[in-house]
């Protein structure tokens, strides 16, 4: 539109605007913060924010213009935000914020108060301190905030994954999202792209057969393999397991933190029997999990969890130093294991 119809400058919080957002939950406003060190969450939001603003502007088109925190140069955002030629419609994404100049945070922190009409501005920070004036602006003008927080506990990656799946209108069984994360759960971007490659691939309820068939040779899944068949007592399948995945370069501190992992969660769910039934979230687990542990508890004693713990404890110590030896640390603890049930 011709400058001289422009509306008139507005305040960032001229719209209603709801912070705490997920990419999925945010609506467009004058300017949109994405906070938040997951580089994957923080991609699929500004390609959200980008979506939402060209639907905005229909057939009027929008511009796209990328600023860098780094080089900013004061200056760049009045020009970026400035009436254009022809009046398009323009969403400004400002990448790296945390690592933004001076001049950047000043000039972000003074445009939010009054952003202009026709301009979205995102502004990417991936965390740390440093921009926390501008960050303090931006929220206090009401902007949407979508959280972008690294993925660390295993139940977050696994809500991940059913959240893939959901959107995709697809099923996944909870042991094949046990699987998929324990697989691949150290890279977001690379486990978001294993359920975008099942859910093409493949077809109805993606199972735990259906997982392993495309990603059972990962590292990450062989130690959770060799604990569920030392904790169901299988230990010739254990021991097989266990070299085939030292063979492929597992470092023996995985295969002991897996065994650890499992015995802790058999600790938990036994430690509340006749207990009035805990709910999961109680003992930190996940419905499937906690079920799984009463039907694999069927097998252990409180003598052979004892000595199974004390077993994988004494291993932990020697695989970080303690011993001379850790391939034949873990070895026995997983013998240990397996022939600790059924006592």
């Amino acid at each position: 539109m011709p400058a001289a119809t422009r509306p008139a400058r507005r305040s960032a919080g001229s719209r209603p605007a709801r912070t705490g957002v997920t990419a999925a939950e945010l609506t467009l406003a004058p300017v949109i913060l994405v906070s938040g060190p997951e580089s994957l969450l923080a991609d699929r939001a500004v390609e959200r924010a980008v979506a939402l603003a060209r639907e905005a502007a229909g057939t009027e088109g929008l511009e796209r213009i990328d600023v860098s925190g780094p080089t900013y140069e004061p200056g760049r955002l009045a020009v970026a935000t400035s009436p254009s030629l022809f009046g398009e419609p323009r969403v400004v994404v400002v990448d790296d914020a945390q690592l933004g100049t001076d001049a950047l945070v000043t000039e972000v922190g003074e445009y939010v108060a009054a952003p202009e009409a026709d301009v979205t501005l995102v502004v990417v920070h991936r965390g740390g301190q440093r921009g926390k004036r501008m960050l303090d602006a931006i929220k206090a003008a009401g902007a949407p905030v979508v959280g972008c927080d690294a993925l660390k506990r295993d139940s977050d990656k696994e809500d991940f994954v059913r959240a893939e799946f959901r959107a995709a209108g697809r099923r996944i069984d909870a042991e094949a999202v046990q699987g998929l994360v324990a697989a691949l759960g150290s890279d977001l971007r690379e486990l978001a792209s294993a359920c975008s490659q099942l859910v093409a691939d493949t077809s109805g309820t993606v199972t735990t057969a259906v997982v392993d068939r495309y990603y059972g040779g990962r590292m990450e899944v062989t130690g959770f393999r060799v604990a569920d068949a030392a904790a169901a007592g299988r230990a010739a399948d254990a021991v097989t397991l266990l070299r085939h995945a030292l063979a492929s370069g597992v470092d023996p501190v995985v295969v002991v933190a897996a065994l650890a992992l499992k015995l802790r969660q058999l600790a938990k769910v036994a430690a509340t029997r006749g207990a009035g039934g805990p709910r999961p979230q109680d003992l930190g687990l996940a419905p499937w999990q906690l079920d799984r542990a009463r039907k694999e508890l069927v097998r252990w004693t409180p003598e052979g969890l004892a000595t199974a713990i004390t077993a994988v404890a004494r291993a932990d110590e020697e695989v970080k130093g303690g011993g001379r030896d850790p391939v034949f640390a873990v070895e026995r603890a997983v013998l240990t294991v397996a022939r600790a049930t059924g006592r």
